[in-house]
Protein backbone atom coordinates (compact mmCIF):
# COMPACT_ATOMS: atom_id res chain seq x y z
CA UNK A 1 0.00 0.00 0.00
CA UNK A 2 1.43 3.32 -1.12
CA UNK A 3 2.52 5.72 1.73
CA UNK A 4 0.61 9.10 2.02
CA UNK A 5 1.97 12.29 2.83
CA UNK A 6 0.29 15.49 2.83
CA UNK A 7 1.47 18.65 2.03
CA UNK A 8 0.08 22.26 1.09
CA UNK A 9 -1.34 23.53 -2.12
CA UNK A 10 2.15 25.80 -2.63
CA UNK A 11 5.50 24.16 -1.73
CA UNK A 12 8.92 24.58 -2.10
CA UNK A 13 11.47 22.36 -3.38
CA UNK A 14 12.75 21.90 -0.49
CA UNK A 15 10.09 20.78 1.56
CA UNK A 16 8.96 19.01 -0.31
CA UNK A 17 12.14 16.51 -0.85
CA UNK A 18 12.26 16.30 2.68
CA UNK A 19 8.64 15.08 3.44
CA UNK A 20 9.47 12.57 0.71
CA UNK A 21 12.84 12.04 2.26
CA UNK A 22 15.27 12.21 -0.81
CA UNK A 23 17.87 14.68 -1.31
CA UNK A 24 16.86 17.58 -2.45
CA UNK A 25 19.58 17.50 -5.74
CA UNK A 26 17.61 14.70 -6.97
CA UNK A 27 14.23 16.50 -6.81
CA UNK A 28 15.82 19.19 -8.51
CA UNK A 29 17.67 16.89 -10.92
CA UNK A 30 14.39 15.29 -12.07
CA UNK A 31 13.02 18.83 -12.75
CA UNK A 32 16.42 19.55 -14.76
CA UNK A 33 15.58 16.17 -16.83
CA UNK A 34 12.14 17.55 -17.39
CA UNK A 35 13.50 21.27 -18.64
CA UNK A 36 12.72 23.14 -15.33
CA UNK A 37 15.65 25.42 -13.95
CA UNK A 38 14.53 25.11 -10.07
CA UNK A 39 16.55 25.76 -6.91
CA UNK A 40 15.26 24.89 -3.31
CA UNK A 41 13.24 27.74 -2.84
CA UNK A 42 10.80 27.73 -5.76
CA UNK A 43 7.36 26.95 -5.01
CA UNK A 44 5.49 24.12 -6.90
CA UNK A 45 1.64 23.91 -6.82
CA UNK A 46 0.32 20.28 -5.42
CA UNK A 47 -0.44 18.75 -8.98
CA UNK A 48 3.24 19.20 -10.04
CA UNK A 49 4.45 17.97 -6.82
CA UNK A 50 2.42 14.85 -7.97
CA UNK A 51 3.62 15.01 -11.35
CA UNK A 52 7.42 14.41 -9.93
CA UNK A 53 6.08 11.81 -7.87
CA UNK A 54 4.93 9.96 -10.76
CA UNK A 55 8.46 10.85 -12.67
CA UNK A 56 9.96 9.48 -9.90
CA UNK A 57 8.19 5.61 -9.36
CA UNK A 58 7.80 6.69 -5.63
CA UNK A 59 5.64 4.23 -4.01
CA UNK A 60 3.54 7.13 -2.14
CA UNK A 61 0.83 8.96 -2.32
CA UNK A 62 -0.20 12.45 -2.22
CA UNK A 63 -2.41 14.49 -0.42
CA UNK A 64 -3.90 18.02 -0.39
CA UNK A 65 -3.53 19.77 3.07
CA UNK A 66 -6.70 20.43 4.21
CA UNK A 67 -6.95 24.57 4.63
CA UNK A 68 -9.42 27.48 5.09
CA UNK A 69 -9.73 29.50 1.63
CA UNK A 70 -8.57 32.55 1.59
CA UNK A 71 -11.03 35.02 1.70
CA UNK A 72 -10.96 38.19 -0.23
CA UNK A 73 -9.65 41.18 1.49
CA UNK A 74 -12.21 42.52 3.37
CA UNK A 75 -13.35 46.43 3.73
CA UNK A 76 -11.34 47.68 7.10
CA UNK A 77 -14.69 47.73 10.17
CA UNK A 78 -14.66 51.08 11.67
CA UNK A 79 -15.42 51.56 15.09
CA UNK A 80 -17.86 53.70 16.81
CA UNK A 81 -16.36 56.49 17.09
CA UNK A 82 -14.95 56.57 13.53
CA UNK A 83 -16.40 59.29 11.02
CA UNK A 84 -17.82 59.34 7.78
CA UNK A 85 -16.14 59.49 4.68
CA UNK A 86 -16.46 60.10 0.89
CA UNK A 87 -17.34 57.05 -0.98
CA UNK A 88 -14.46 55.43 -3.16
CA UNK A 89 -16.08 54.84 -7.02
CA UNK A 90 -14.08 53.12 -9.69
CA UNK A 91 -14.88 53.71 -13.00
CA UNK A 92 -15.12 50.79 -15.26
CA UNK A 93 -16.48 48.95 -18.49
CA UNK A 94 -15.60 48.52 -22.09
CA UNK A 95 -12.57 50.01 -23.92
CA UNK A 96 -13.49 52.81 -26.06
CA UNK A 97 -16.88 53.50 -24.24
CA UNK A 98 -16.10 56.76 -22.96
CA UNK A 99 -15.20 56.02 -18.78
CA UNK A 100 -12.15 58.52 -19.17
CA UNK A 101 -14.27 61.44 -20.79
CA UNK A 102 -17.32 60.66 -18.59
CA UNK A 103 -14.41 61.58 -15.73
CA UNK A 104 -13.11 64.58 -17.74
CA UNK A 105 -16.34 66.16 -17.90
CA UNK A 106 -17.26 64.91 -14.16
CA UNK A 107 -13.44 67.00 -13.15
CA UNK A 108 -12.85 69.89 -16.32
CA UNK A 109 -10.27 68.14 -17.31
CA UNK A 110 -9.15 66.92 -20.89
CA UNK A 111 -7.22 63.42 -19.65
CA UNK A 112 -8.50 61.60 -22.50
CA UNK A 113 -6.83 63.37 -25.26
CA UNK A 114 -3.65 63.09 -24.17
CA UNK A 115 -3.79 59.68 -23.27
CA UNK A 116 -1.58 57.17 -26.04
CA UNK A 117 -4.41 55.58 -28.06
CA UNK A 118 -7.16 56.99 -26.55
CA UNK A 119 -7.17 54.22 -23.75
CA UNK A 120 -6.33 54.53 -20.14
CA UNK A 121 -3.37 52.64 -19.09
CA UNK A 122 -2.92 53.12 -15.62
CA UNK A 123 -5.25 53.15 -12.36
CA UNK A 124 -5.76 57.07 -11.65
CA UNK A 125 -7.37 58.53 -8.99
CA UNK A 126 -8.65 62.12 -7.89
CA UNK A 127 -11.37 63.37 -5.89
CA UNK A 128 -14.29 66.03 -6.23
CA UNK A 129 -16.43 68.45 -4.69
CA UNK A 130 -20.19 67.78 -4.83
CA UNK A 131 -23.24 69.39 -3.08
CA UNK A 132 -20.37 70.67 -0.52
CA UNK A 133 -19.24 66.68 -0.09
CA UNK A 134 -15.95 64.82 -1.75
CA UNK A 135 -15.83 61.82 -3.88
CA UNK A 136 -12.85 60.03 -4.88
CA UNK A 137 -12.97 58.63 -8.38
CA UNK A 138 -10.63 55.48 -9.69
CA UNK A 139 -10.25 55.36 -13.63
CA UNK A 140 -9.20 51.86 -14.63
CA UNK A 141 -8.43 50.88 -17.83
CA UNK A 142 -10.53 49.01 -20.40
CA UNK A 143 -8.04 47.54 -22.47
CA UNK A 144 -8.11 43.62 -22.20
CA UNK A 145 -4.62 43.13 -21.61
CA UNK A 146 -4.88 45.41 -17.80
CA UNK A 147 -7.44 42.79 -16.49
CA UNK A 148 -4.66 42.73 -13.13
CA UNK A 149 -5.52 46.69 -12.74
CA UNK A 150 -9.59 46.43 -13.26
CA UNK A 151 -9.70 43.55 -10.72
CA UNK A 152 -7.43 45.58 -8.17
CA UNK A 153 -9.17 48.78 -8.59
CA UNK A 154 -12.56 46.74 -8.20
CA UNK A 155 -11.16 45.70 -4.62
CA UNK A 156 -10.35 49.34 -3.51
CA UNK A 157 -13.91 50.97 -4.06
CA UNK A 158 -17.19 51.27 -2.05
CA UNK A 159 -19.00 51.24 -5.54
CA UNK A 160 -18.86 51.16 -8.59
CA UNK A 161 -19.60 52.88 -12.00
CA UNK A 162 -20.10 50.86 -15.20
CA UNK A 163 -20.04 52.83 -18.00
CA UNK A 164 -21.67 51.19 -21.18
CA UNK A 165 -22.16 52.88 -24.34
CA UNK A 166 -25.79 53.31 -25.86
CA UNK A 167 -24.93 52.57 -29.10
CA UNK A 168 -22.24 49.90 -28.89
CA UNK A 169 -24.09 47.90 -25.78
CA UNK A 170 -22.58 45.25 -23.32
CA UNK A 171 -18.89 44.18 -24.58
CA UNK A 172 -16.39 41.49 -23.05
CA UNK A 173 -14.52 43.95 -20.79
CA UNK A 174 -17.90 45.24 -19.61
CA UNK A 175 -19.21 41.71 -18.58
CA UNK A 176 -15.55 41.40 -16.64
CA UNK A 177 -16.26 44.57 -14.59
CA UNK A 178 -19.54 43.30 -13.51
CA UNK A 179 -18.12 40.13 -12.51
CA UNK A 180 -15.32 41.98 -10.37
CA UNK A 181 -17.35 44.60 -8.64
CA UNK A 182 -19.47 41.32 -7.73
CA UNK A 183 -16.19 39.25 -6.78
CA UNK A 184 -15.49 42.37 -4.14
CA UNK A 185 -18.87 42.54 -2.71
CA UNK A 186 -19.40 46.42 -4.34
CA UNK A 187 -22.50 47.92 -4.98
CA UNK A 188 -22.90 48.79 -8.67
CA UNK A 189 -24.33 51.57 -10.65
CA UNK A 190 -24.93 51.93 -14.45
CA UNK A 191 -23.50 55.05 -16.59
CA UNK A 192 -25.58 54.67 -20.17
CA UNK A 193 -23.04 56.93 -21.48
CA UNK A 194 -23.30 58.66 -25.63
CA UNK A 195 -26.94 59.07 -25.13
CA UNK A 196 -26.59 61.90 -27.65
CA UNK A 197 -25.58 59.51 -30.43
CA UNK A 198 -27.00 58.56 -33.60
CA UNK A 199 -28.23 54.80 -32.50
CA UNK A 200 -28.44 55.38 -28.95
CA UNK A 201 -30.85 52.64 -27.61
CA UNK A 202 -30.95 52.83 -23.76
CA UNK A 203 -33.86 50.05 -23.37
CA UNK A 204 -31.40 47.64 -25.58
CA UNK A 205 -28.66 47.98 -22.78
CA UNK A 206 -31.21 47.31 -19.66
CA UNK A 207 -32.75 44.51 -21.49
CA UNK A 208 -29.06 43.15 -22.12
CA UNK A 209 -28.34 44.18 -18.01
CA UNK A 210 -31.28 42.15 -17.13
CA UNK A 211 -29.27 39.27 -18.92
CA UNK A 212 -26.38 39.44 -16.66
CA UNK A 213 -29.16 39.55 -13.59
CA UNK A 214 -29.30 43.30 -13.04
CA UNK A 215 -32.51 44.11 -13.26
CA UNK A 216 -32.67 48.09 -13.23
CA UNK A 217 -35.21 49.75 -10.84
CA UNK A 218 -37.75 51.02 -13.68
CA UNK A 219 -38.24 47.38 -14.35
CA UNK A 220 -39.32 46.58 -10.62
CA UNK A 221 -34.81 45.51 -9.62
CA UNK A 222 -32.19 47.16 -7.38
CA UNK A 223 -30.00 48.17 -9.95
CA UNK A 224 -29.02 51.92 -10.13
CA UNK A 225 -29.00 53.04 -13.80
CA UNK A 226 -28.03 56.34 -15.16
CA UNK A 227 -28.39 57.92 -18.77
CA UNK A 228 -25.59 60.86 -19.52
CA UNK A 229 -23.47 62.36 -22.12
CA UNK A 230 -19.92 62.96 -21.09
CA UNK A 231 -19.96 65.02 -24.44
CA UNK A 232 -22.84 67.41 -23.81
CA UNK A 233 -22.72 67.05 -19.62
CA UNK A 234 -26.28 65.64 -19.61
CA UNK A 235 -27.61 64.55 -16.43
CA UNK A 236 -23.99 64.18 -14.76
CA UNK A 237 -25.41 66.14 -11.76
CA UNK A 238 -27.94 63.09 -11.66
CA UNK A 239 -24.91 60.43 -11.64
CA UNK A 240 -23.51 62.01 -8.54
CA UNK A 241 -26.46 62.36 -6.78
CA UNK A 242 -26.98 58.62 -7.36
CA UNK A 243 -23.36 58.07 -6.24
CA UNK A 244 -23.77 60.08 -3.20
CA UNK A 245 -27.22 58.52 -2.16
CA UNK A 246 -25.84 55.41 -2.62
CA UNK A 247 -23.04 56.08 -0.15
CA UNK A 248 -25.74 56.96 2.55
CA UNK A 249 -27.33 53.96 2.06
CA UNK A 250 -24.14 52.17 3.05
CA UNK A 251 -23.10 54.85 5.72
CA UNK A 252 -19.68 55.00 5.28
CA UNK A 253 -16.98 55.52 7.83
CA UNK A 254 -13.77 55.55 8.89
CA UNK A 255 -11.34 56.12 12.09
CA UNK A 256 -9.42 59.09 11.81
CA UNK A 257 -7.42 58.92 15.37
CA UNK A 258 -5.72 55.52 14.58
CA UNK A 259 -2.55 54.77 12.58
CA UNK A 260 -2.35 55.64 8.86
CA UNK A 261 -3.11 52.34 6.81
CA UNK A 262 -3.89 52.20 3.11
CA UNK A 263 -3.40 50.61 -0.34
CA UNK A 264 -0.82 51.41 -2.99
CA UNK A 265 -2.21 52.00 -6.19
CA UNK A 266 0.67 53.03 -8.58
CA UNK A 267 4.41 53.68 -8.17
CA UNK A 268 6.80 54.67 -10.84
CA UNK A 269 10.36 56.38 -11.04
CA UNK A 270 10.49 60.18 -11.29
CA UNK A 271 13.63 62.21 -12.07
CA UNK A 272 14.82 64.32 -9.15
CA UNK A 273 11.99 62.28 -6.61
CA UNK A 274 13.13 58.57 -6.98
CA UNK A 275 10.39 56.42 -6.33
CA UNK A 276 6.60 58.14 -6.47
CA UNK A 277 3.96 55.97 -5.39
CA UNK A 278 -0.12 57.40 -5.75
CA UNK A 279 -2.14 55.57 -2.68
CA UNK A 280 -5.09 55.48 -1.14
CA UNK A 281 -5.74 56.41 2.56
CA UNK A 282 -8.09 53.59 4.14
CA UNK A 283 -7.48 55.07 8.32
CA UNK A 284 -5.92 57.53 10.13
CA UNK A 285 -4.40 60.69 9.06
CA UNK A 286 -1.30 60.71 7.13
CA UNK A 287 1.12 63.41 7.09
CA UNK A 288 4.40 64.69 6.15
CA UNK A 289 6.91 63.10 7.85
CA UNK A 290 5.11 59.84 9.00
CA UNK A 291 6.85 56.44 8.84
CA UNK A 292 5.23 54.24 6.71
CA UNK A 293 5.57 50.14 5.48
CA UNK A 294 4.67 48.86 2.14
CA UNK A 295 5.70 45.22 1.27
CA UNK A 296 9.54 44.66 1.23
CA UNK A 297 9.72 48.94 1.26
CA UNK A 298 9.19 51.71 3.51
CA UNK A 299 9.15 55.59 3.85
CA UNK A 300 9.18 58.66 5.69
CA UNK A 301 7.00 61.01 3.64
CA UNK A 302 8.99 63.57 1.85
CA UNK A 303 6.51 65.19 -0.13
CA UNK A 304 2.54 64.43 0.25
CA UNK A 305 0.71 65.76 -2.23
CA UNK A 306 -3.14 64.92 -4.27
CA UNK A 307 -3.32 63.55 -7.16
CA UNK A 308 -3.06 66.12 -9.25
CA UNK A 309 0.24 67.49 -7.58
CA UNK A 310 -0.82 70.32 -4.98
CA UNK A 311 1.18 69.97 -1.34
CA UNK A 312 -1.27 68.75 1.35
CA UNK A 313 -0.68 68.84 5.60
CA UNK A 314 -2.91 65.80 5.95
CA UNK A 315 -4.34 62.99 4.35
CA UNK A 316 -7.59 61.83 5.47
CA UNK A 317 -9.54 58.38 4.97
CA UNK A 318 -10.91 57.69 0.83
CA UNK A 319 -8.26 60.67 0.10
CA UNK A 320 -6.07 59.88 -2.87
CA UNK A 321 -2.25 61.33 -2.28
CA UNK A 322 1.13 61.04 -3.86
CA UNK A 323 3.54 60.03 -2.20
CA UNK A 324 7.42 60.55 -2.22
CA UNK A 325 10.13 59.02 0.00
CA UNK A 326 9.68 55.76 -0.56
CA UNK A 327 14.00 53.77 -0.11
CA UNK A 328 12.57 51.77 -3.06
CA UNK A 329 9.67 50.87 -5.59
CA UNK A 330 6.88 49.67 -3.11
CA UNK A 331 4.74 46.94 -5.79
CA UNK A 332 1.53 47.49 -7.17
CA UNK A 333 -1.41 46.60 -4.21
CA UNK A 334 0.63 46.68 -1.16
CA UNK A 335 -0.57 47.76 1.47
CA UNK A 336 0.81 50.76 3.47
CA UNK A 337 0.49 50.99 7.29
CA UNK A 338 2.17 53.71 10.12
CA UNK A 339 5.40 52.92 12.05
CA UNK A 340 6.40 54.76 14.92
CA UNK A 341 10.15 55.36 13.60
CA UNK A 342 12.58 54.31 10.66
CA UNK A 343 14.22 51.21 12.56
CA UNK A 344 10.95 49.48 13.04
CA UNK A 345 10.26 50.57 9.43
CA UNK A 346 13.60 49.14 8.04
CA UNK A 347 12.66 46.34 10.49
CA UNK A 348 9.44 45.10 9.25
CA UNK A 349 10.44 45.65 5.50
CA UNK A 350 12.89 43.66 5.89
CA UNK A 351 11.13 40.75 7.89
CA UNK A 352 8.46 41.12 4.72
CA UNK A 353 11.58 40.68 2.03
CA UNK A 354 12.63 37.82 3.51
CA UNK A 355 9.96 36.26 3.69
CA UNK A 356 8.72 37.11 0.10
CA UNK A 357 12.46 35.00 -0.87
CA UNK A 358 12.11 32.31 0.93
CA UNK A 359 8.42 31.55 -0.33
CA UNK A 360 10.46 31.64 -3.84
CA UNK A 361 10.44 34.25 -6.64
CA UNK A 362 8.98 31.57 -9.47
CA UNK A 363 6.08 29.70 -8.70
CA UNK A 364 5.58 26.73 -10.73
CA UNK A 365 2.12 25.13 -11.27
CA UNK A 366 1.59 21.68 -13.44
CA UNK A 367 -0.39 23.33 -16.86
CA UNK A 368 3.43 24.82 -16.78
CA UNK A 369 5.38 22.00 -15.97
CA UNK A 370 3.50 19.51 -18.39
CA UNK A 371 3.86 22.59 -20.78
CA UNK A 372 7.77 22.19 -20.34
CA UNK A 373 7.82 18.51 -20.43
CA UNK A 374 5.83 17.78 -23.40
CA UNK A 375 7.32 20.36 -25.93
CA UNK A 376 10.54 19.65 -27.39
CA UNK A 377 13.54 20.99 -26.35
CA UNK A 378 14.40 22.99 -29.49
CA UNK A 379 11.98 25.37 -28.52
CA UNK A 380 13.18 28.80 -30.27
CA UNK A 381 13.32 31.67 -26.91
CA UNK A 382 12.70 35.23 -27.62
CA UNK A 383 15.06 37.13 -25.10
CA UNK A 384 13.80 40.72 -23.79
CA UNK A 385 13.96 42.96 -21.04
CA UNK A 386 10.86 44.85 -19.98
CA UNK A 387 11.19 48.46 -18.36
CA UNK A 388 7.36 50.48 -17.87
CA UNK A 389 6.24 53.62 -15.98
CA UNK A 390 4.52 52.06 -13.43
CA UNK A 391 4.32 49.05 -11.65
CA UNK A 392 0.90 48.03 -12.77
CA UNK A 393 1.62 48.45 -15.88
CA UNK A 394 4.82 46.33 -15.91
CA UNK A 395 2.39 43.63 -14.33
CA UNK A 396 0.13 43.63 -17.25
CA UNK A 397 2.63 43.79 -19.81
CA UNK A 398 4.57 40.87 -18.74
CA UNK A 399 1.17 38.51 -17.64
CA UNK A 400 0.18 39.47 -21.03
CA UNK A 401 3.20 38.58 -22.74
CA UNK A 402 3.27 34.68 -20.34
CA UNK A 403 0.66 34.21 -23.01
CA UNK A 404 2.34 34.49 -25.87
CA UNK A 405 4.28 31.15 -25.45
CA UNK A 406 3.57 28.22 -27.87
CA UNK A 407 4.86 24.53 -27.85
CA UNK A 408 7.43 25.99 -30.66
CA UNK A 409 8.28 30.01 -29.37
CA UNK A 410 8.79 31.31 -25.72
CA UNK A 411 9.29 34.93 -24.24
CA UNK A 412 12.12 34.99 -21.55
CA UNK A 413 11.83 37.65 -19.64
CA UNK A 414 16.08 37.98 -18.64
CA UNK A 415 15.08 41.20 -16.63
CA UNK A 416 12.30 43.90 -16.05
CA UNK A 417 11.60 47.35 -13.72
CA UNK A 418 9.88 50.61 -13.49
CA UNK A 419 11.72 53.55 -14.43
CA UNK A 420 13.84 55.20 -17.75
CA UNK A 421 15.94 52.43 -19.57
CA UNK A 422 19.50 52.71 -17.65
CA UNK A 423 23.27 51.35 -18.86
CA UNK A 424 22.73 48.51 -16.94
CA UNK A 425 20.12 47.17 -19.10
CA UNK A 426 22.09 47.96 -22.04
CA UNK A 427 24.29 46.07 -20.31
CA UNK A 428 21.98 42.82 -19.56
CA UNK A 429 21.22 42.68 -23.37
CA UNK A 430 23.80 42.73 -24.37
CA UNK A 431 25.56 39.49 -22.46
CA UNK A 432 21.50 37.86 -22.85
CA UNK A 433 21.32 39.23 -26.64
CA UNK A 434 18.11 40.50 -25.64
CA UNK A 435 15.34 43.02 -26.69
CA UNK A 436 14.50 45.69 -24.62
CA UNK A 437 11.15 46.78 -24.59
CA UNK A 438 9.91 50.32 -22.97
CA UNK A 439 6.33 51.19 -22.31
CA UNK A 440 5.85 55.02 -21.49
CA UNK A 441 9.69 55.34 -20.88
CA UNK A 442 11.85 56.76 -22.95
CA UNK A 443 15.65 56.07 -23.40
CA UNK A 444 17.66 59.12 -22.76
CA UNK A 445 19.93 60.06 -25.57
CA UNK A 446 22.96 58.70 -24.54
CA UNK A 447 21.37 55.39 -23.97
CA UNK A 448 20.03 55.29 -27.68
CA UNK A 449 23.84 56.63 -28.92
CA UNK A 450 25.26 53.17 -26.47
CA UNK A 451 22.17 51.02 -27.91
CA UNK A 452 22.73 51.55 -31.31
CA UNK A 453 26.53 51.80 -31.44
CA UNK A 454 26.18 47.67 -29.46
CA UNK A 455 23.36 47.27 -32.14
CA UNK A 456 20.76 46.53 -29.23
CA UNK A 457 17.01 46.61 -30.48
CA UNK A 458 15.95 49.01 -28.33
CA UNK A 459 12.00 50.07 -28.47
CA UNK A 460 9.21 52.25 -26.74
CA UNK A 461 5.57 52.11 -27.09
CA UNK A 462 2.91 54.33 -25.60
CA UNK A 463 -0.26 51.58 -26.36
CA UNK A 464 -0.03 48.28 -24.87
CA UNK A 465 -1.41 46.42 -27.93
CA UNK A 466 1.09 47.68 -29.86
CA UNK A 467 4.09 46.65 -27.94
CA UNK A 468 2.61 43.12 -27.46
CA UNK A 469 1.97 42.82 -31.53
CA UNK A 470 5.72 43.67 -31.78
CA UNK A 471 6.74 40.58 -29.54
CA UNK A 472 4.30 38.65 -31.22
CA UNK A 473 5.68 39.43 -34.44
CA UNK A 474 9.01 38.91 -33.36
CA UNK A 475 8.07 34.98 -32.23
CA UNK A 476 6.28 35.00 -35.75
CA UNK A 477 10.18 34.89 -36.84
CA UNK A 478 11.14 32.68 -34.50
CA UNK A 479 8.65 29.83 -36.10
CA UNK A 480 10.08 27.25 -38.10
CA UNK A 481 8.74 27.49 -41.89
CA UNK A 482 5.58 24.95 -42.87
CA UNK A 483 6.84 22.98 -45.75
CA UNK A 484 3.73 22.20 -48.15
CA UNK A 485 4.31 19.52 -50.75
CA UNK A 486 1.67 19.00 -53.55
CA UNK A 487 1.39 16.44 -55.36
CA UNK A 488 1.82 16.49 -59.53
CA UNK A 489 1.97 13.26 -61.28
CA UNK A 490 3.59 9.72 -61.58
CA UNK A 491 5.55 8.14 -63.81
CA UNK A 492 5.97 4.27 -64.85
CA UNK A 493 10.17 4.17 -65.98
CA UNK A 494 9.98 1.64 -69.29
CA UNK A 495 13.67 2.43 -70.22
CA UNK A 496 16.44 3.97 -69.22
CA UNK A 497 19.12 5.68 -71.56
CA UNK A 498 21.97 7.35 -70.00
CA UNK A 499 22.87 6.96 -65.85
CA UNK A 500 25.61 9.29 -64.32
CA UNK A 501 26.81 10.24 -60.90
CA UNK A 502 24.43 13.36 -61.62
CA UNK A 503 22.14 12.59 -64.15
CA UNK A 504 19.85 10.30 -65.71
CA UNK A 505 18.27 9.62 -68.72
CA UNK A 506 14.56 7.60 -69.19
CA UNK A 507 11.78 7.41 -70.20
CA UNK A 508 8.32 5.99 -69.66
CA UNK A 509 4.25 5.97 -68.97
CA UNK A 510 2.27 9.18 -67.40
CA UNK A 511 0.06 6.59 -65.17
CA UNK A 512 -1.37 9.67 -62.76
CA UNK A 513 -1.44 13.21 -62.46
CA UNK A 514 0.69 15.44 -64.98
CA UNK A 515 4.29 16.11 -64.96
CA UNK A 516 5.76 19.63 -65.34
CA UNK A 517 9.24 21.02 -65.39
CA UNK A 518 10.84 21.69 -63.12
CA UNK A 519 9.59 19.84 -60.14
CA UNK A 520 11.43 17.63 -57.43
CA UNK A 521 10.32 13.72 -57.84
CA UNK A 522 11.07 10.31 -55.32
CA UNK A 523 12.09 7.44 -57.25
CA UNK A 524 10.25 4.27 -55.56
CA UNK A 525 10.80 0.72 -55.71
CA UNK A 526 7.66 -1.41 -54.36
CA UNK A 527 6.99 1.35 -52.65
CA UNK A 528 10.20 2.19 -51.08
CA UNK A 529 12.26 5.23 -51.66
CA UNK A 530 15.45 4.98 -53.66
CA UNK A 531 16.48 8.52 -53.80
CA UNK A 532 15.16 12.40 -53.65
CA UNK A 533 15.67 13.81 -57.31
CA UNK A 534 15.23 16.83 -59.42
CA UNK A 535 12.98 16.75 -62.78
CA UNK A 536 14.81 19.26 -65.17
CA UNK A 537 13.73 18.40 -68.53
CA UNK A 538 10.63 16.65 -70.15
CA UNK A 539 10.41 15.36 -73.74
CA UNK A 540 7.38 14.62 -76.39
CA UNK A 541 8.57 12.96 -79.32
CA UNK A 542 11.87 15.18 -79.99
CA UNK A 543 10.48 18.12 -78.76
CA UNK A 544 10.84 19.27 -75.56
CA UNK A 545 7.24 19.84 -73.87
CA UNK A 546 6.60 21.84 -70.11
CA UNK A 547 3.66 19.55 -69.24
CA UNK A 548 2.92 15.97 -69.67
CA UNK A 549 -0.43 14.64 -69.09
CA UNK A 550 -1.68 11.01 -68.28
CA UNK A 551 -1.90 8.58 -70.76
CA UNK A 552 1.66 9.81 -72.44
CA UNK A 553 4.33 9.12 -73.20
CA UNK A 554 7.45 10.84 -72.76
CA UNK A 555 11.24 11.27 -71.98
CA UNK A 556 12.76 12.57 -68.50
CA UNK A 557 15.98 13.92 -67.34
CA UNK A 558 16.87 14.27 -63.69
CA UNK A 559 19.17 15.64 -62.04
CA UNK A 560 20.97 13.37 -59.16
CA UNK A 561 23.53 14.17 -56.04
CA UNK A 562 24.48 10.86 -55.88
CA UNK A 563 24.36 7.83 -58.42
CA UNK A 564 20.88 6.32 -58.91
CA UNK A 565 20.46 2.52 -60.28
CA UNK A 566 17.08 3.32 -61.84
CA UNK A 567 15.55 0.18 -63.35
CA UNK A 568 11.91 -0.25 -65.55
CA UNK A 569 9.09 -0.89 -63.17
CA UNK A 570 10.60 2.16 -61.30
CA UNK A 571 7.97 4.51 -60.11
CA UNK A 572 8.82 8.61 -60.39
CA UNK A 573 6.39 10.73 -58.04
CA UNK A 574 6.72 14.67 -58.77
CA UNK A 575 5.73 16.93 -56.70
CA UNK A 576 6.43 20.78 -55.20
CA UNK A 577 7.76 21.97 -52.33
CA UNK A 578 6.34 25.30 -50.89
CA UNK A 579 8.17 26.82 -47.73
CA UNK A 580 5.22 29.29 -46.09
CA UNK A 581 6.01 31.58 -43.30
CA UNK A 582 3.70 30.94 -39.89
CA UNK A 583 2.11 33.35 -37.86
CA UNK A 584 1.03 32.68 -33.88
Amino acid sequence: MATQIEIEDMTTVGDLAEKLMLPVTKLITELFKNGVMATVNERIDFDTAQIIVGELDLDIELKRKEVEEAAPREKRVASEAADSRPPVVAVMGHVDHGKTSLLDAIRGAQVAKGEAGGITQHISAYQIAHNDRKITFLDTPGHEAFAAIREHGARLTDLVVIVVAADDGIKPQTLEAIRFARKANVKIIVAINKIDKEGADPNRIKQQLAEQNLLVEEWGGDTVVVEVSAKTGQNLSGLLDMVLLVADVEDLRADVDVPAAGLIIEAHMEQGRGAVAEALVEAGRLRPGDFIVAGGTYARVRNLETTTGQAIKEALPSTPVRITGFKELPEFGDEFTFVANEKIARTEAASYAGRSQAGGRLEINSNELIRIINRSNDVNELTIIVKADVQGSLTSVIDNLKTLDTEEVAVRIVGSGVGSISENDLHMARSSNAIIYGFNVNAPSNIKQLASRDKIALRSYRVIYELIDDVKEELTKLLPPEIVETDLGRLVVKGVFKTTKTEVICGGEVTKGKLIVPALARVKRDGEVLADVEVTKLQRGPADAKEIFEGEMCGMSIATTSKVDLQEGDHIELFTREVIARTL
